[in-house]
This record gives structure tokens, C-alpha cells and sequence, in this order.
């Protein structure tokens, strides 16, 4: 059975929209370039690397496949991108053409219910905060892996919002990087 994974770049307010540049936050985007590292990469690529699938909402998705199937890298990340099965939930998304992408529509739920069944390992979720807190609501997240940076942005979407419920976590790493991120993992406590 699979875990699912939220695998974030998060501010210290709490902000996941916008870290690689995207235009929406304006001049905040691109928050998190300043303190990237080899050891960002590499936990991003051990998240990755460490997964079967990804899981992502419309506009992640939209994100993603308009820059993942150009890129190329030395490392693989790109090709293991391009190659995993990628789950795409949205209400508003007719087709999905990035290579590998499966549509989630209906009854999401049991959709992904079905997925963790069907997959082995971790699925990985990066973006997305209207999906997690969906998934939130129905217990059906493991693990979070929070790369956690040293910036407040005062505005811009959380990956949390105020009506999620709550939810006891249980710290099992955490690991600062020279760059002043801090990288936790905490793991859902299922009720």
C-alpha cells in the first residue's frame, strides 16, 4: 500500500504558492531561489526518487506541464518526471496531455482510496493546497516533508487553511541546511 506524501517548499508563515517564480505572487515569487542548495536538491530528488507516482491538482499540474517535458538534467530528475504515473485531480480539467497523467474526476475519495491500494510506494503530492486539505479532511495523508524557509511573506495561499481540522503530528526528522531552510518530517497520527 501507498503513502500518500506532501512534499512542500513552505514559508514560515505557512505559504506554499509561487517558490520557483510563478507570476502570482508577483514580486514574492520566487521565494525560496535565494536559499536553494545541493541539499534542497538532493531532498527533493530523495523525495522523488523514493516515489511511485505523483499526485497533484489542476493547476499544479498546469504548472508542471509546461516546463517538466523541455527540461533536461544531468541528474535524471527531469527524466523521472516525465516517466512516473501522475494523478491529476480537478474539477475543471477536461484532458491532461503530459506524458503518463491519469484524470481523477468523481468521487476523488474513493479515487484516491484505490490509488494508495494499487501503488507500492509513496505518492508524492508537491503544490496543491486545495487538494491536501481535501485529503486532509478524510485522513488519507502519511507523511509531510516540510523544506521550510527563513521568509515571511504576508500574503499569498497556505498550505493549510483555516478550516482544516486539526490534525496531531509526530516529528521523526529534522535536519537545518547551511542555507538557513529547515527540513521536518512529520508523520500523521491516523485516528
Amino acid at each position: 500500500m501507498g503513502n500518500i506524501i506532501v512534499a512542500e517548499f513552505i514559508t514560515l508563515d505557512g505559504v506554499i504558492e509561487a517558490p520557483g517564480g510563478e507570476d502570482s505572487l508577483g514580486e514574492s515569487s520566487g521565494w525560496s531561489m535565494p536559499f536553494f542548495s545541493e541539499e534542497t536538491a538532493k531532498a527533493k530528488a530523495d523525495d522523488l526518487f523514493g516515489s511511485d507516482a505523483l499526485l497533484m491538482g489542476g493547476r499544479t499540474y498546469q504548472i508542471h506541464a509546461a516546463s517538466w517535458p523541455s527540461v533536461k538534467d544531468e541528474e535524471g530528475f527531469a527524466d523521472r518526471m516525465n516517466s512516473l504515473p501522475k494523478y491529476v485531480v480537478s474539477t475543471t480539467l477536461e484532458t491532461v496531455e503530459w506524458n503518463n497523467t491519469k484524470l481523477i474526476k468523481g468521487d476523488i475519495i474513493a479515487a484516491i482510496k484505490k490509488l494508495k491500494q494499487e501503488i507500492r510506494r509513496d505518492i508524492l503530492i508537491d503544490g496543491g493546497s486545495d487538494l491536501v486539505n481535501s485529503l486532509l479532511q478524510h485522513d488519507l495523508i502519511d507523511e509531510y516533508r516540510l523544506l521550510v524557509h527563513p521568509i515571511v511573506l504576508g500574503k499569498g495561499k497556505r498550505l493549510f487553511q483555516e478550516s482544516s481540522p486539526q490534525k496531531k503530528l509526530r516529528l521523526i526528522k529534522a535536519k537545518a541546511f547551511s542555507t538557513g531552510v529547515v527540513a521536518l518530517t512529520y508523520q500523521a497520527r491516523h485516528e
